[in-house]
C-alpha cells in the first residue's frame, strides 16, 4: 500500500499575510509585477540543441505568447489566446504551491519537467475534479481521488510534490494524487497500451508550465523549493 509520510514530512506551507511573498525555503517563480523567469513557451521536446537555435524559438515564443499573460494588482492574467507560460529555468525533483482561479467550463493544467499534466478544469463540469494526471494511461491512475476544488470564480490552492518520477498533488489541503508515476507523455511507445512496453522514463529536468487551452486563466503565489 502507498503511503505519503515521507511527502507529508516537507515543508508545510502557512498562508502568507502577503501575496507573491515566498515562504522561507522556498522561492517565489512568480514576483507579483513582471514576468521575470518566465518564457513563452517552447515544448521541450522540440527544443534545439544549439543555443543560438534555441534563444531564436524563444525570442519567437515570446513574441507570441507574452503579449497575452500581463500582471495586474499582483496576479497574473491569462486571456486565454496565444500559447502557454513556462519557466525559464528547468527543475528536477520538488515543492511547489500555486494559486489559480478559473472560469465557467474552464480548462487548463501544470506541466512539471515540461510533460502534461496536473489537470485543472471546472468542476462543475467533471465531477471528478482537478490535480489528476490527466495524460496517464492505466495501469497508472488518471483521476484524482476525491473532487476538492472550490467554485469556479474562487481561488484554489495545488501544493505539487515531485520526486523521481512520481507526482503527490493537494488541492485545497486534501490529498488528491498519492505518490503516482507521470507518464512520459512525450516518449511513450508507438503502442502505449501494450502492457509489455514499459513507459520510458521521465527527463531527470524540465520547465514547469501554466497551460493555454483557450481559457482566461488567473494565477498567483507560486512558490518553488528544489529538492536535493
Amino acid at each position: 500500500m502507498r503511503t505519503v509520510l515521507a511527502a507529508l514530512a516537507l515543508t508545510v506551507v502557512s498562508p502568507q499575510a502577503k501575496d507573491n511573498t515566498p515562504p522561507e525555503g522556498f522561492t517565489a517563480l512568480f514576483n507579483g509585477k513582471d514576468l521575470t523567469g518566465w518564457q513563452g513557451l517552447v515544448e521541450f521536446h522540440k527544443r534545439d540543441k544549439d543555443s543560438e537555435k534555441y534563444a531564436a524559438q524563444v525570442k519567437a515564443a515570446n513574441d507570441k505568447v507574452l503579449p497575452h499573460w500581463t500582471v495586474r494588482d499582483g496576479v497574473l492574467h491569462y486571456s486565454g489566446k496565444g500559447n502557454s507560460l513556462q519557466t525559464a529555468k528547468d527543475y528536477g525533483d520538488f515543492e511547489l504551491w500555486c494559486d489559480y482561479k478559473i472560469g465557467p467550463k474552464g480548462d487548463s493544467g501544470i506541466y512539471v519537467r515540461g510533460t502534461p499534466q496536473i489537470q485543472i478544469w471546472d468542476p462543475a463540469d467533471h465531477k471528478e475534479g482537478s490535480g489528476g494526471l490527466f495524460n496517464n494511461i492505466a495501469p497508472n491512475p488518471t483521476k484524482p481521488l476525491k473532487c476538492a476544488d472550490k467554485p469556479v470564480g474562487q481561488w484554489n490552492t495545488f501544493r505539487i510534490v515531485m520526486k523521481g518520477d512520481k507526482v503527490s498533488v493537494w488541492l485545497n489541503g486534501e490529498l488528491v494524487v498519492d505518490n503516482t508515476p507521470l507518464d512520459n507523455y512525450w516518449g511513450r511507445p508507438k503502442n502505449p497500451k501494450d502492457p509489455n512496453t514499459p513507459n520510458p522514463p521521465l527527463p531527470a529536468k524540465g520547465p514547469i508550465e501554466l497551460q493555454h487551452h483557450g481559457n482566461p486563466l488567473e494565477f498567483k503565489n507560486i512558490y518553488i523549493k528544489e529538492l536535493n
